[in-house]
């Protein structure tokens, strides 16, 4: 199901975890993104994310908010669909990139170089 959907249906496993210090830490972090999208796409909507959130996390799995009608509903009948693949596929690359980075002593990224001033404009024709 599509919609952030398939992605509120994982956080079920990361409650089943038992962790404790910078593991529990971390799965608190990736359960709170793993709810972003859903409450991004309903802040977009003009709704309270949170709430839009908590209302799916109540419904049977597969079900969720369709932002356009502004209704809860079967996902795939609905005609949203989510690539699960393409889905699993850019988590497991964010946590391993989370990871690769909270184990390195040093960073190094691109500096972001100043915009360049826009072209004078031309002279007007006559």
């Amino acid at each position: 199901p599509g919609g952030g959907v398939a992605l509120l249906n994982v956080i079920s496993a990361l409650d089943k975890l038992k962790l404790s210090g910078d593991e529990a830490t971390g799965a608190r972090i990736l359960r709170r993104a793993l709810e972003e999208p859903l409450r991004r796409i309903a802040i977009n909507a003009g709704k309270d994310g949170s709430v839009i959130v908590e209302e799916v996390k109540r419904l049977k799995k597969g079900e969720g908010y369709n932002a356009a009608t502004d209704t809860y509903g079967d996902m795939i009948a609905m005609g949203i669909p989510d690539p699960a693949k393409v889905t699993r596929s850019a988590i497991e690359n964010a946590v391993s990139i989370a990871a690769l980075v909270l184990t390195t002593n040093c960073l190094i990224s691109d500096k972001p170089e100043p915009a360049a001033a826009a072209a004078p404009a031309a002279p007007p024709m006559y």
